[in-house]
C-alpha cells in the first residue's frame, strides 16, 4: 500500500494506533544526544528537559527577537523608524506619549513666548498704558503663566480675546506661524497614529479562532493532517486563503523553510468564497510531502508548522490576517474533528467555542466505510433564526 510508510512500528503492549504513534513521537524527541549539543541560538531548539521554543505563539504573536542593542544604537533605531516605533507601543504608552507630546509642545512655546516678552521688555510695563514708542508683542503676557496660557490658546484656537499678538511686532507673527505649523503637524501625526492603531488587521481578528490541536487521520483512504478554523465574528468573511510554512531545524543548525498547501473540500488551492461555518483544512501526507520526513516514526528533527490565514470583510474590503503554529506535541494522531455543533445564538463562553474543536478517535489506515468521511455535514444557526443544513 502506498501509505504503509506512515504506520507506526508494532508496540509490545496492546495500545491503540494513536497511542503507539504518540509514544514514537516522545521517543523521537528524547533520543539522540546530538540534540542537546545544538547551538543555543537555534530558534527551534529548546534547552535540555524544557519545552521546545516557538517561532510563533498560539495567538499569532512573533516570538523571534533580533539582536538586543543598548544605549545609543537603540535610540538611533527608534528615531529612524518613528512611525513603526510609535505603532508598536502599547496603548498605555501611546496615550502617555499623546499627552506628553502636547504638554511638551505647549511648554516649549510658552518658554519662547516668555523669552520674546522678556526681550521686548513687555514684562515690566503696564499693558493698559504702555510707554510712548513701546510696541507690545503679545497683549497681557506679563509672566510665564500668561505665556503658557497664550501658547495653549493659540494651539487649540480657543481665543478668549484677552491676549493677542500685535501685528506691529514681526517677531511675534513669525513665532505664531511657527507654532501653528508645528502644532498642525503634531496633530496630524497623532491622529494618523491613532487611526492606524485602531485599524490594524490583527486586532480585528479576535473572533477568528484556530483549533488548539491539529489532527492526523484518514480521509477518503488518504492519511491527512488537518486543522479547523472558526469564525465567531458578527459579519461574514470572503476570499479566505490559508497558507502554511514548515520550519524545520536541520542537523547543521540551519532553519529550513518549506511551503505547504492546505485544501478545503473540493476547492483545492482556491480561496474559500464565504466563511460562515467552521472550516477544516487538510494536507495529504503523501510520500512526497515535506511532513513525511519530520512526522514520527520517521522524523527525528524539531519542527514548527506556522499557518497563515488571510480574508476580507464583505462590503468594506477590510483585510483580516491571523496566524498560529503547531509543534510536534500539538498534533494528535488517530483522531479527527467532530461534526460542527449547533450554538443557539452566539457563543457565550470559551466552553461553547471549544465545541467546534472537539475530536474523537479515528483509526489510521483503516479502509473507508463511509461515502464521504470529510467533516462536511454541519448544522448552522444564523442570528438565531432557523437552521440551514449543509452537506
Amino acid at each position: 500500500m502506498a501509505d504503509e510508510w506512515f504506520k507506526p512500528p508494532p508496540s509490545p503492549t496492546s495500545l491503540s494506533p494513536a497511542s503507539s504513534i504518540v509514544m514514537a513521537t516522545t521517543a523521537a524527541s528524547s533520543s539522540g544526544s546530538s540534540s542537546d549539543r545544538k547551538s543555543a541560538t537555534s530558534p527551534l531548539m529548546a534547552k535540555p528537559h524544557a519545552h521546545q521554543q516557538r517561532l510563533v505563539s498560539k495567538d499569532g504573536r512573533s516570538l523571534v527577537r533580533g539582536p538586543v542593542y543598548h544605549g545609543r544604537a537603540t535610540w538611533l533605531g527608534a528615531l529612524r523608524d518613528v512611525w513603526g516605533t510609535w505603532l508598536s507601543l502599547r496603548w498605555r504608552w501611546m496615550v502617555l506619549g499623546f499627552c506628553g507630546s502636547f504638554l511638551l509642545h505647549w511648554l516649549l512655546f510658552a518658554v519662547l513666548w516668555y523669552l520674546l516678552a522678556h526681550a521686548n521688555g513687555d514684562l515690566t510695563v503696564d499693558h493698559d498704558n504702555p510707554p510712548p514708542g513701546h510696541t507690545l508683542c503679545v497683549k497681557y503676557v506679563t509672566g510665564f503663566t500668561a505665556a503658557f496660557s497664550f501658547a495653549l490658546e493659540t494651539q487649540l484656537t480657543i481665543g478668549y480675546g484677552t491676549m493677542y499678538p500685535n501685528a506691529d511686532c514681526p517677531t511675534a507673527i513669525a513665532l505664531l506661524a511657527l507654532q501653528m505649523l508645528l502644532g498642525l503637524m503634531l496633530e496630524a501625526f497623532i491622529t494618523g497614529a491613532f487611526m492606524a492603531k485602531f485599524s490594524r488587521p490583527h486586532k480585528r481578528c479576535s473572533g477568528i479562532l484556530f483549533s488548539p490541536q491539529a489532527v492526523v487521520c484518514e480521509v477518503e483512504g488518504q492519511c491527512c493532517l488537518m486543522f479547523r478554523v472558526c469564525n465567531l465574528l458578527s459579519r461574514p468573511l470572503v476570499d479566505v486563503y490559508v497558507s502554511a510554512v514548515l520550519y524545520e531545524e536541520r542537523e547543521d543548525h540551519t532553519l529550513h523553510q518549506t511551503a505547504l498547501e492546505f485544501t478545503l473540500d473540493g476547492l483545492g488551492s482556491r480561496p474559500c468564497p464565504l466563511f460562515l461555518s467552521p472550516l477544516t483544512f487538510l494536507h495529504p501526507l503523501t510520500p512526497g510531502s515535506p511532513l513525511s520526513c519530520v512526522l514520527p516514526p520517521v522524523g527525528q528533527s524539531q519542527f514548527e508548522l506556522v499557518v497563515f490565514l488571510s480574508a476580507s470583510q464583505e462590503g468594506t474590503g477590510s483585510a483580516y490576517h491571523k496566524r498560529t503554529s503547531y509543534l510536534p506535541d500539538e498534533i494528535q494522531y488517530g483522531r479527527c474533528f467532530s461534526k460542527a455543533m449547533v450554538l443557539h445564538g452566539k457563543a457565550q463562553n470559551n466552553l461553547d467555542t471549544m465545541c467546534y474543536f472537539d475530536t474523537h478517535l479515528c483509526p489510521l489506515m483503516v479502509p473507508n466505510t463511509h461515502t464521504n468521511s470529510r467533516d462536511k455535514e454541519c448544522v448552522v444557526q444564523v442570528n438565531g433564526e432557523g437552521n440551514d443544513k449543509t452537506e
